[in-house]
């Protein structure tokens, strides 16, 4: 009885800590092509350094230089071809598949609500425009919560037969 009594403690920390061992959800990416000494580029950063505080848990800002670094403006170019579109100037932002050619203090609401509305999109929902897609990562977090809790319940039931089993 002792022993059955473990074991149930056991299994109900083990079910109260599940939810908490899930893996917490990862950033997305907004791509910024800018050019050095751009001042709209320069105003975007602002913007960017100006919600950090409040969005930065979303978010990894990458930025590529394009007016002095070649490769970086062909990337560019490469990127928004395929986006459909042709990037006509910096700053060339991308989040998910939404972009902004140039910048304006307007566009604020519009980034900030793309960046929450893009991190909320289940992982295999979003899209990331430099990332080839991996069909395995394309397995959803909920199946594997579901296959844990499978294994977890089967491991529970196996303890507590056997366990009965002995006391008999």
């Amino acid at each position: 009885m002792k022993k059955m009594k473990h074991l149930l403690l056991m299994i109900i920390t083990c079910l109260f800590l599940l939810p908490f061992g899930t893996v917490a959800k990862e950033k997305i990416n907004i791509y910024f092509f800018k050019g050095d000494g751009c001042p709209h580029c320069e105003e975007a950063e602002e913007f960017f350094n100006s919600i950090k505080d409040e969005f930065g848990k979303y978010y990894n800002l990458v930025d590529y230089e394009t007016w002095y670094d070649k490769e970086n403006a062909d990337l560019m170019k490469k990127v928004a071809a395929k986006l459909g579109e042709e990037a006509s100037g910096v700053p060339y932002i991308i989040i998910g598949k939404k972009t902004w050619n140039g910048y304006a203090s307007s566009y604020n609401d519009d980034i900030t609500s793309t960046i929450k509305k893009e991190f909320n999109k289940k992982s295999n929902d979003r899209y990331d425009v430099m990332k080839e897609p991996n069909k395995k990562d394309n397995i959803s977090s909920d199946i594997v919560a579901v296959l844990i809790i499978v294994l977890v319940t089967s491991g529970i039931v196996y303890g507590i037969v056997t366990a009965r089993k002995k006391s008999s």
